[in-house]
Order: C-alpha cells, then sequence, then structure tokens
C-alpha cells in the first residue's frame, strides 16, 4: 500500500462521489446500492451524534413514505454477521417510523480508523448539531487520524496512509473542519467534562468558553462545582471559571475557595437566551454559538445604522 493510499480512499468517500449512479461508481470500483433489513444494521460503537424525533425526523418519515430513502447509508460488514451503520442514523430511524423493513445502504470494506472518519465528517453535515456531539467527534476524529500517521505499512515499514507533513493535528483537523488548531483543542477539551456539566453547556446555561476552563478542573472539583451551581443558583463566569482553573492548577481549589469565588457579585446584565432549534434555519450546523452572537451583533447594528439614518432624513 502506497504512502498517500488510505488519505486518497478518505478524500473519496464523500458525498459527491458515493452518490453517483452505479454506472459511474463501477467506473471507480464503487460497491453498488443495496437493500438491507434495517434489523442487521447496527449503530456505529460509541457514535456521539444523537438521534432526535423533532419536527426534522417527522419531515424525514413522509419524505420517505413518499419518495423512499433518496440517499443510500454507508455500512461496513461485521464479523458476526449484519452491518455496522457509518452513515445514516437518522435515516434508519426514519425508515423504521415509517414503517419500512429495509433501507438502501452502500457496503464498503472498512477498517476502525477510517470508518471513524467518515462517520465524523458525514454526520458534522447535520443542520442541528450540539457543542457535546461536536466536541465528541472531533476528537474521535483526532484520535483515528492520529493512529493512521503512527501506524506502520506492513511493506516498507514507513507511514501508512496520513502523512502529517510537519503539521500540527490539530491543525489538520481544523484545515478540514473550516476550524483554528486552537478551536479544534478547545472543542476536545470540553470531553473532559462531566456529564452533568456538559449538559449545561449543550443547554447554554453554561458559555462555551468557561466551559473550557472548567475543563481543567479534576472530577472532584468538577462534582462539587455542580453542589455550587445548585446551592447558588448561577453558573461561572469566564473570570470566575479562570480564577478556579488556576486555583486547581496549584492544588488550592478547595470546597470554601470555591464557594467564596461563586459568590462573587456579577454585574447585573441584561440576557436574551435564543434556543439552539430556533436559529438552526439561520445557521449551519458547524456554526458556534459564539459565532452566531457575532452574526445576531453585526446585523443588529446594520439594521440601527439604517434606523439611525432613514430617522435623520424625515
Amino acid at each position: 500500500m502506497s504512502k498517500n493510499s488510505v488519505v486518497k480512499d478518505i478524500e473519496l468517500i464523500t458525498y459527491d462521489a458515493i452518490f453517483q449512479t452505479d454506472a459511474k461508481r463501477a467506473d471507480f470500483k464503487y460497491e453498488k446500492v443495496i437493500e438491507i433489513p434495517i434489523s442487521e444494521l447496527y449503530s456505529f460503537k460509541d457514535h456521539p451524534f444523537k438521534v432526535r424525533e423533532d419536527d426534522a425526523m417527522m419531515e424525514l418519515v413522509e419524505s420517505i413514505k413518499m419518495n423512499g430513502v433518496l440517499h443510500p447509508g454507508i455500512a461496513r460488514p461485521l464479523i458476526n454477521g449484519g452491518y455496522e451503520l457509518i452513515a445514516g442514523h437518522r435515516r434508519k430511524r426514519a425508515c423504521e417510523l415509517a414503517g419500512l423493513e429495509t433501507m438502501k445502504v452502500i457496503v464498503r470494506e472498512m477498517d476502525d480508523d477510517i470508518s471513524t472518519i467518515l462517520m465524523v465528517d458525514t454526520n458534522l453535515q447535520r443542520e442541528i448539531i450540539v457543542l457535546s456531539e461536536k466536541a465528541f467527534s472531533i476528537r474521535m476524529k483526532t484520535e483515528a487520524i492520529k493512529r493512521k500517521a503512527g501506524r506502520p505499512s506492513k511493506e516498507n515499514g514507513s507511514q501508512n496512509g496520513i502523512n502529517l507533513n510537519g503539521k500540527n493535528l490539530y491543525e489538520i483537523v481544523g484545515e478540514q473542519s473550516g476550524e483554528s488548531k486552537n478551536q479544534i483543542y478547545r472543542f476536545i477539551r470540553l470531553t473532559e467534562l462531566n456529564a452533568e456539566l456538559l449538559q449545561m453547556v449543550d443547554e447554554g446555561k453554561i458559555a462555551f468558553n468557561p466551559a473550557v476552563e472548567l475543563s481543567y478542573l479534576t472530577k472532584d472539583e468538577q462534582t462539587l462545582l455542580l453542589d455550587e451551581i445548585e446551592k447558588e443558583q448561577v453558573t461561572p463566569s469566564l473570570s470566575q471559571a479562570q480564577r478556579m482553573k488556576k486555583h486547581s492548577q496549584v492544588g488550592t481549589l478547595t470546597e470554601a475557595v470555591m464557594d467564596e469565588i461563586m459568590r462573587e457579585e456579577k454585574k447585573e446584565v441584561i440576557k436574551v437566551t435564543f434556543t439552539h432549534e430556533r436559529l438552526r434555519k439561520y445557521f449551519p450546523g458547524f456554526v458556534t454559538p459564539q459565532d452566531m452572537e457575532n452574526t445576531i451583533i453585526r446585523l443588529l447594528e446594520g439594521w440601527y445604522k439604517r434606523k439611525q439614518e432613514k430617522e435623520s432624513t424625515t
């Protein structure tokens, strides 16, 4: 296998390439679409993306009832029988709700790491992705690329598949997902939060930047923080999270210190909250809450400027 063969596999496995006609697919040695019993399709191991039975799901169900599955899923055969679904978990559930017994799937032989990379890349195209899903999927992809880059070839002992070319691993993942290497690292940091704190991040109760700082707290300290949040009925600001991180790093983040920090009075601010569900149709799934906020502020500034200009001429 050549040095860049696995990279080529990754680059070729795209929606544009997969959803071609059978004739074109055969030219590129792609397998044909086949119907597989839904009972033989199993979820990808540690799949980080939730399948929500929301309005969008109901729309997909109705579409499948009328037109069938327009875009086939992607799966790989399992050693003990059946198939592991790599792309198409929402479509599978929609087929079940529509009463179908089979689903169109492209079956490919892929190793664990290539399957992980493809699973992440296809699912990141979803319209709704909460921060925890993006964080865990980016970590999975980063780890898979790292394993591929460090795995020696059987033929010549050279790197098999992914040549980092001296680049930082986070930089490579960032280039592929439209993020900076620092932002990729920050997303991965979120996976160090416990489940309760991470849920607060998904719900918008804890902002992204403070959440990154809180990820440096030990598990015991995070448990203490949850107790403080419950007691004070307030979540940490960025400055408070940064102070707790510093205390944690030198081993002085005791319950008393945390209580003192959390009791600090914050400047009163007017807070307007929009749910992700309400904003999703205006922004692609990969846009972070901070980018959403920045875009909304720019639009409001433009609207206010035009309003003032209009008033000055009347």
